[in-house]
């Protein structure tokens, strides 16, 4: 075998379906269209969803609610949690709350939340803190430094 004797396999290559070339093509009358209907008529299109006339789905489903496109979401931590995991003097960060496994990656926002005591001090860098959360950081000695949303990204 030579790249000179090879050839295509037998019904490889077929010519194109010329329709509404008459009857003697085989695709006259109707081309292929069969009768009638929307589809056989030229400029046919249905819009994404359509189900013939039928209520579409997306209409039949009941809504309900608000969803605000612009809230804001936080991944909560508490004091105790940070407590037990980190050592006193530590640079509490949200990427090192990641490595722990304590909050998501990619980017995510987070809150500290003040359940249970802490007596280490800590330099805990967050986005929000609540109220309380600050009290006991400042109460152990640490520090409570809000982030941006500008450094988070």
């Amino acid at each position: 075998m030579n790249l000179s004797n090879l050839k295509r396999p037998k019904g490889a290559k077929h010519a194109k379906k010329r329709v509404g070339r008459g009857q003697g093509s085989g695709n006259g009358k109707t081309a292929g269209r069969g009768h009638k209907g929307a589809k056989s008529r030229s400029g046919s299109k249905h819009k994404r969803g359509f189900e013939g006339g039928q209520m579409p789905l997306h209409r039949r489903v009941p809504k309900r609610g608000f969803h605000n496109p612009f809230r804001v979401e936080y991944s909560v931590v508490n004091l105790d949690t940070i407590a037990e995991r980190f050592e006193a003097g530590a640079v509490v960060t949200p990427e090192l709350l990641h490595e722990r496994g304590l909050v998501p990656g990619g980017g995510v926002r987070v809150k500290v939340l003040a359940r249970g005591d802490i007596s280490k001090a800590f330099t805990i860098r967050a986005h929000r803190f609540s109220g309380k959360a600050a009290e006991k950081i400042a109460a152990a000695g640490g520090t409570a430094e809000p982030l941006t949303a500008q450094s988070a990204a």
